[in-house]
């Protein structure tokens, strides 16, 4: 007997693969579980579950943090991987700190099992003379604007918040940290230099209202200028590797090309090793020490 892999029938077994205590079969003519142990031993009505052991759930942990971009996250998770006890539990802990992480897990851990069950519902289409399913994972939800706002600068608003990431900016080199404060203060004198002149740009919060990342630009040689400088791009430490960036970038550049510009420069030389591939990702090219781009 057949059964089809309704939404609920795949949520109860991913459930079911995830608890160790009891096994569980689908029964095909309800299209229901039912507890393995007082189960009729029926083998064409009932169907054991894909193999799922803790092992599958420490890699499925493992793959989610090896491509996991957030660095405060990450290295809080990695070493709960590593502490070799109360893993799942303390994995589970570390996760309800970082909201925004949690999300991308439980995207991550749906998508994975999902494709796993998949094939597993695949080869029984297979016995049973049936067309195979496509099984493509389905894609993430928008984290970004589902969890996060982004609105205009507002230099009102704004600018007290932008200038104290700047002072708190902690680039990622190996220079002592005087060269570091150094870095902070261009980037503040720039940051001031694009509010005299009526910089733009975008504020991203997370929905509780905490400041999740900014980016500003502001024109140079005129302020009809074709040619704009970037005057501040942060996003905090526990907000990195969730696509803020990447979406400020875009909202920038677009907005910058509504206005005329034609192109971006950084004039800051010392950048940042995490700002480069959305640099690159974005259309700029290294120009000497610097970056810039032609907006189309």
């Amino acid at each position: 007997m057949t059964f089809d892999l309704t939404d609920e029938l795949l949520n109860a077994i991913m459930s079911a693969l995830e608890n160790q205590e009891q096994k569980f079969l689908v029964e095909a003519g309800a299209g229901t579980l039912i507890n393995a142990v007082s189960a009729d031993d029926d083998e064409e009505n009932n169907y054991a579950l894909p193999e799922w052991d803790s092992a599958a759930g420490f890699r499925l942990r493992e793959d989610f943090v090896s491509q996991l971009h957030a660095p405060l996250a990450r290295d809080e998770l990695q070493n709960v991987l590593h502490s070799g006890r109360g893993v799942f539990r303390n994995f589970k802990s570390v996760l309800k700190e970082f909201p925004e992480v949690e999300k991308l897990w439980h995207q991550f851990r749906r998508r994975t099992m999902r494709s796993y069950i998949g094939g597993w519902y695949n080869n029984l289409r297979e016995i049973w003379g049936l067309e195979k399913l496509d099984q493509t994972p389905e894609e993430s939800d928008d984290l970004v604007h589902n969890d996060f706002i982004f609105q205009e600068y507002d230099p009102v608003k704004d600018r007290d918040i932008i200038l104290n990431s700047a002072e708190a900016l902690d680039p990622d080199c190996s220079w002592p940290q005087e060269i570091k404060d150094a870095v902070s203060v261009l980037w503040r004198h720039l940051f001031e230099y694009g509010d005299s002149v009526s910089q733009t740009g975008f504020v991203c919060r997370a929905l509780a209202g905490d400041f999740a990342g900014c980016i500003t630009a502001a024109p140079i040689l005129s302020p009809a200028g074709k040619t704009a400088v970037l005057t501040s791009f942060f996003v905090p430490e526990a907000y990195r590797g969730l696509g803020i960036g990447s979406e400020l970038f875009s909202m920038c550049l677009s907005d910058l090309q509504k206005r005329g510009r034609l192109y971006v420069l950084t004039a800051n030389t010392i950048i940042p090793d995490s700002l480069i591939p959305i640099l690159e990702r974005t259309g700029f090219q290294k120009t000497g020490s610097g970056f810039a781009a032609k907006l189309l």
